[in-house]
């Protein structure tokens, strides 16, 4: 099942204390996945516009970027119906603080920017199937509904990752995986879809 390879790729499971704070803020919960899915989109359009040489990535993103806008679509919906303001918030550190750490060289950027995509649609799919069961009946369908796109675009990635890359992609991925587990299990100011451990609370505190 893909969700257990998502599990096996990605280094930690959604710290319960996020799960918490998910529970006690469902409206930044719902603004925030609304803003990951228009950034999701953005995301792929990007990649169509920079690398129009690679079929499969451009053939992959169109149908990335449609499936993105009609989450966002869906999501704002929800947000429409329960009364809830569409308000601006600021992003996480988790997207922003993967990319720090691209290589610079234009191969190593496309690869990296690739795998990084995996990581975020793996962890967002991870944390689709922890919250649902928690979720009030029309969220928790709707959570359920979205893993099959999001562990596809997952998969996506990482293919594409490894059809572009002239060697193995594993020792890149690696790179990844620490820095991936430190933002999810290090202490949070702010809390948002992908966000790490609330502030007051750390992984493994008594």
């Amino acid at each position: 099942m893909i969700l257990k390879e998502i599990l096996e790729f990605l280094p930690c499971e959604t710290p319960a204390a996020w799960l918490d704070e998910a529970l006690r803020q469902p409206s930044i919960l719902l603004i925030d996945h609304a803003n990951c899915e228009k950034k999701a989109a953005a995301t792929a359009m990007s990649l169509l516009y920079r690398y129009s040489e690679h079929t499969e990535l451009l053939r992959k993103m169109a149908q990335l970027a449609r499936e993105e806008l009609l989450h966002f679509e869906q999501v704002v919906n929800i947000i429409s119906e329960r009364g809830i303001d569409y308000i601006h918030l600021g992003p996480s550190r988790y997207a922003g603080g993967l990319r720090e750490h691209l290589r610079k060289d234009a191969k190593g950027v496309l690869i990296d920017t690739l795998i990084v995509g995996a990581f975020v649609e793996a962890r967002s799919c991870e944390r689709f199937a922890k919250i649902a069961p928690l979720l009030d009946p029309q969220l928790s369908k709707f959570y359920r509904g979205l893993l099959k796109s999001e562990a596809r675009h997952f998969q996506d990635y990482l293919a594409l990752a490894a059809l572009y890359s002239d060697t193995d992609i594993s020792p890149h991925v690696a790179r990844f995986y620490e820095i991936e587990r430190d933002l999810i299990e290090r202490p949070d100011a702010e809390f948002r879809f992908h966000s790490g451990v609330p502030q007051s609370t750390e992984v493994g505190a008594a």
